[in-house]
């Protein structure tokens, strides 16, 4: 039972490698449709995830609400596609919000940059000007989605565990390089440690849900941890009384057994809607 998640540069044969991958291995490929189909089905609409998919957002979207929906929703419908694990799954920040999960094993794929422009040119019919415009955008749109939502540094190494340049390698070989790797990194107690993790996480992630789309209570910035039963919140509230009222609210959670509090108290806080 493992989780192989792909990172990739444009034109880095990402798709192609992620398809070939899932088919040697007879995984399910999760792609941005599949993410995207789900993200909609918990209500966030089209132009939301125009707003922020793989992109760092604005000034102003920062700040607002739709940023933190997109970003919650985002974590539970990739949660909810990998839990049972065998699954390929193609960018959306997925290494980063799987990190630390055993099993899972995030891959890298760049490419030289004259191989990018003359992939980019076949892909879009295009001159190698508008080739390194639509490279240079992608590239930058990566960098700050991942730097914005994750505070990481997508390009940097030692987020994954292999990295493959593809500039000359065929889909095909890049698909046995990683499986030969996750042959060697995954086995039974692998598995066992990831049911228990993903467990974890996903009641974390039902925690915030219940606390905030289901009971609307305020809390600001909230994250949860999960393990064995028992629950800790983090965030900032404007008052003790709604981080009591978070507290109870996540009690309601089947299979929490306790939760502590680490949530800050900052009276007057607010953000914008």
């Amino acid at each position: 039972m493992a989780i192989i998640t792909i990172s990739r540069e444009l034109a880095a044969l990402g798709d192609e490698i992620a398809k070939e991958l899932a088919k040697q291995l007879n995984y399910r490929f999760v792609d941005r449709f599949k993410l995207e189909e789900c993200i909609k089905g918990y209500g966030v609409t089209g132009q939301k995830l125009e707003k922020y998919d793989e992109r760092k957002p604005s000034f102003w979207a920062s700040l607002s609400q739709d940023r933190d929906d997109y970003l919650h929703y985002l974590k539970s419908a990739v949660l909810s596609e990998t839990k049972d694990g065998n699954c390929v799954v193609i960018g959306r920040g997925a290494f980063a919000i799987l990190n630390g999960l055993p099993g899972v094993l995030p891959v890298y794929l760049v490419s030289l940059k004259d191989v990018r422009v003359a992939r980019v040119k076949s892909y879009f019919h295009c001159d190698e000007k508008r080739a390194l415009r639509i490279i240079s955008q992608s590239d930058q749109d990566r960098i700050g989605f991942h730097k914005y939502f994750f505070e990481v540094d997508w390009r940097d190494p030692s987020n994954y565990k292999l990295t493959i340049n593809t500039s000359h390698l065929h889909p095909s070989v890049c698909a046995e390089l990683i499986k030969n790797l996750l042959s060697n990194t995954v086995n039974s107690e692998t598995e066992d440690s990831f049911k228990i993790r993903m467990k974890d996480l996903i009641l974390a992630q039902s925690i915030i849900h219940h606390v905030l789309y289901e009971k609307g209570i305020a809390i600001h910035f909230l994250e949860a941890s999960v393990s064995l039963g028992s629950a800790c919140l983090f965030g900032v509230a404007s008052s003790a009384s709604i981080v009591d009222a978070a507290i109870n609210a996540a009690k309601e959670v089947p299979s929490i057994e306790s939760v502590k509090s680490e949530i800050q108290v900052v009276h007057e806080y607010s953000v914008m809607p």
